[in-house]
């Protein structure tokens, strides 16, 4: 054997010892992670609240028996290491973290962790009476930051009022096609591939404010506070202003970390929303409903039960046009998760032909004004009307009824 073979020999082992030193690979491999400015793969499927480098710890000692002891690292099969698999995570969707980040990721943890389950000194290491503490959320807090979770509200809040906004902003609508030549593409921001590719250009866009959430373009155009070419659309504390505050405040709370606990998340709504292109409108209001924000609850006749049934099958609101005596504006269904009605309306948002009770509510005192998230309720009632209808779609025909005929 040459001495030049034989130091390459030794110098290739050398290299492979480096290489399999559990604390070698943490140094070069998983430092520059915890290190780095950019956001890591968990971004993919989280919006906030969760990074890869919350898993990391300055030690190499102490970030093994963190993971080990919380079931993230297998180490009789690494390549099966809970870590890696959440890494994984979202690998198909290529829209916010390249591959070769999320690539880069896993091979470092994947080498680091086989190199650890190779060392008896660490594999056989006792827990220690303290366990190392990661960086990591709640289990409540890390989930709601869920992509998945954060569409789902976003479809059930924001994407469900896209009928109140007619067609101005709905992508590839001919209305729309002629205010984006006129204004540019950011009219543009409901988007025809659906629910997640509009999220995700509301939340790159500068349409949400992270520092002053109430002052959102999303809420100050439709307000009307600032110069909005579809007039005004909201009011504060109507449904579609509650709704789209309510989600804007959760994404802004979730980016900057302000939940700290499972109580301090919003409270999961026991309803879906589901907005149609159903119109209803209320002829010949009377003079003390002008100008005031009114609601409308419709519920379903129940032909087993013989009766009205108790939750609203749809609801509506807007201000009363005082001076025409009208009243008129889309419903939005309402279904329980989960349930026939909800996963039929995923599909189409449609009410079968039949009678129905609207019941109608009257904003008289103004509270909604005072407060955002006061809701309408029996002190606010004014009235009902049974109503018969098929529910055609289009505001050229619309459900009319006579508003004089409410009775209590």
């Amino acid at each position: 054997m040459t001495r030049t073979l034989a130091v390459f020999i030794l110098l290739f082992a050398g290299s492979i010892a480096r290489g399999d030193d559990p604390a070698k690979v943490f140094e070069e491999r998983i430092v520059p992670i915890f290190k780095s400015p950019n956001p890591s793969s968990c971004a993919q499927c989280h919006l906030a609240a969760v990074d890869l480098k919350d898993y990391i710890l300055p030690s190499a000692k102490d970030t093994f028996l963190a993971l080990r002891d919380q079931g993230l690292i297998d180490l009789d099969r690494p390549g099966d290491s809970k870590i890696l698999k959440l890494i994984n995570r979202g690998a198909n969707d290529k829209n916010l973290i390249p591959a070769k980040t999320r690539q880069a990721e896993y091979d470092a943890f994947a080498a680091w962790i086989k190199a650890c389950a190779a060392d008896p000194a660490l594999k056989n290491a006792p827990k220690p009476e303290k366990s190392p503490a990661l960086a990591t959320k709640p289990t409540e807090i890390v989930r709601h930051a869920r992509r998945d979770q954060m569409l789902e509200s976003f479809e059930s809040n924001v994407w469900a009022l896209r009928f109140r906004c007619m067609n101005c902003h709905t992508e590839g609508t001919q209305q729309n096609d002629k205010l984006v030549k006129e204004n540019g593409g950011q009219v543009a921001w409901f988007k025809k591939d659906g629910p997640a590719a509009t999220m995700d250009y509301l939340l790159a866009s500068k349409l949400i404010n992270r520092n002053e959430p109430e002052k959102s373009l999303l809420l100050t155009k439709p307000l009307g506070i600032v110069k909005h070419g579809g007039g005004i659309k909201f009011v504060q504390g109507d449904q579609g202003y509650k709704a789209m505050r309510a989600w804007i405040e959760d994404v802004v709370a979730i980016k900057k970390g302000e939940y700290a606990k499972a109580a301090d998340l919003p409270a999961k709504p026991n309803v879906k929303l589901f907005g149609s292109e159903i119109w209803f409108k209320l002829d010949k209001t009377p003079d003390a409903w002008g100008d005031q924000l009114l609601q409308v609850d419709v519920h379903a006749w129940d032909a087993k039960a013989n009766g009205w049934e108790k939750e609203p099958i749809a609801t509506s609101d807007r201000v009363t046009w005082g001076k025409g005596k009208l009243w008129q504006h889309t419903l939005t269904l309402l279904g329980a998760p989960d349930s026939d009605r909800a996963k039929s309306w995923a599909r189409k948002a449609s009410l079968p032909p039949g009678k129905y009770l609207a019941k109608i509510y009257v904003d008289t005192a103004g509270k909604t004004k005072q407060d955002w998230k006061q809701k309408l309720g029996a002190e606010d009632y004014v009235g009902q009307i049974e109503v018969q209808s098929r529910w055609p779609e289009g505001y050229g025909a619309m459900t009319v009824v006579d508003a004089g005929k409410a009775k209590k």
